[in-house]
């Protein structure tokens, strides 16, 4: 039996292990991505591209060991509900990787960045959006249940962002239509940084799930 107890807490460490790195991961992935946007850094956007394989092959590490866990070890109760998060949590980040890869594709389509005025208001946002994958990810290692519902209550600073972007956007491709091309792919980072502030916001519902037992009652579930 105790040989039992310590190989799974061995398997659930490893778990909770790959989980971290993955959060880690993404969260580069979206400071990078913002990064090659801003300074036009076409080599730094093609190693997201490429590093996104990573997260993809962690994925299913996580999804490999999870089955084996719940095949081996029967977890039961509070045991169970770690690792149905955890395999959840991973195809969160993993498509968290995904949009930071479509912004590094997209930023490298974006024409005369120093002059394109709009590009002004999404590092802020990219910044938020970073800065909730860390605490969502944080409050994951930590099993921290407030801290998650504050990831919560920042989406909607992001949604706030991109409707003020979208706004913006608008107006400049009426005012000059040579840019229409540049503001459409700034118009889609601006929505995939959206969507890494719902994914993130995902994780801290689901790690609040896996502390208290229940989703918190304003999620968008």
């Amino acid at each position: 039996m105790e040989h039992t107890v310590k190989a799974f807490d061995e398997d659930i460490t490893k778990l909770r292990g790959l989980i971290a790195q993955m959060g880690g991961m993404a969260e580069v992935a979206v400071q990078n991505a913002m990064d090659a946007l801003v300074k036009g850094d076409d080599a730094l956007a093609e190693k997201i591209i490429a590093d996104d394989k990573k997260l993809d092959a962690l994925e299913s590490e996580v999804d490999k060991l999870a089955v084996r866990i719940i095949a081996l070890r029967a977890p039961m109760a509070d045991d169970l509900r770690e690792v149905i998060a955890a395999l959840k949590i991973a195809g969160v980040v993993e498509r968290i990787g995904d949009y930071s890869k479509a912004i590094a594709k997209a930023g490298r389509q974006i024409e005369d960045r120093k002059k394109f005025g709009p590009l002004t208001l999404v590092p802020a946002m990219g910044e938020i959006a970073a800065e909730m994958v860390h605490d969502a990810m944080t409050a994951y290692a930590a099993r921290d249940a407030v801290l998650a519902r504050e990831v919560i209550v920042t989406d909607e600073k992001v949604d706030n962002f991109y409707e003020s972007i979208f706004r913006n956007l608008v107006s400049h491709m009426v005012e000059n239509p040579s840019t229409i091309s540049s503001a459409a792919q700034m118009l889609f980072v601006a929505r995939n940084l959206e969507r890494i502030g719902d994914h993130a916001t995902n994780v801290a519902e689901m790690v609040h799930f896996a502390a208290t037992g229940a989703y918190p009652v304003d999620a968008d579930f």
